[in-house]
C-alpha cells in the first residue's frame, strides 16, 4: 500500500469512492433515507467542485494498492480530520489506520497538540481503537434527515 498525498485528478475517484463506501459499509448503522441524504446521488457534480477546493486546501492523503484507489483522508491546517473513507472492499485491511496514521504525524510536523473529528456511527470504534475520545454525540441534519455522529478527538504526543 501506498500514501501519497491527494492530486486534482483524483476527485473523480474519491467522489465515486464515497458515495460507494456510505451506501456499502454505513448501511449497517444508518437507514437507506440517512444514507440518501448523507450522500444523495444528484448532488455529485456539486460535491466535485466543493471538495475540489477543500481537498486542496486541506492537508490530503490517497491510499494505493496496486495504482487502484482504496482510500482517502483530509485534515484542515487546525488539526480537523474531515473526511476519512475507505472503498468497501478494502475494510479492515489497514488503510484507514495508515491513512490516520500519516495524518497525525502531519499533524505533529505542525506542532498541533490535538486533532479532532466528526465521526459516525459506523467509524466510532475505528477511531476509539485510534486513542480518540467521545467528546460528545450529536445529531445534524442533512435534506431534513437527522444523522447521528460523534465528537471525538486524540492529544498528540
Amino acid at each position: 500500500m501506498e500514501i501519497r498525498a491527494y492530486q486534482e485528478s483524483d476527485i473523480s475517484q474519491l467522489i465515486s469512492l464515497f458515495y460507494e463506501t456510505v451506501h456499502a459499509v454505513n448501511k449497517q448503522d444508518y437507514s437507506q433515507e440517512q444514507l440518501d441524504a448523507w450522500a444523495p446521488n444528484e448532488e455529485k457534480a456539486l460535491k466535485l467542485n466543493a471538495w475540489r477546493t477543500s481537498l486542496r486546501q486541506n492537508i490530503s492523503y490517497v491510499a494505493e494498492i496496486n495504482g487502484y484507489i482504496v482510500g482517502f483522508s483530509d485534515m484542515t491546517l487546525e488539526g480537523h480530520l474531515d473526511r476519512l473513507f475507505v472503498h468497501k472492499d478494502f475494510q479492515g485491511q489497514g488503510v484507514a489506520s495508515a491513512l490516520v496514521n500519516k495524518l497525525e504525524k502531519k499533524a505533529r510536523e505542525l506542532v498541533l497538540h490535538e486533532m479532532d473529528t466528526e465521526a459516525s456511527i459506523t467509524a466510532r470504534p475505528f477511531f476509539e481503537r485510534q486513542g480518540y475520545q467521545l467528546i460528545s454525540e450529536q445529531s445534524v441534519e442533512r435534506k431534513g434527515v437527522q444523522l447521528v455522529n460523534y465528537r471525538m478527538s486524540k492529544k498528540l504526543i
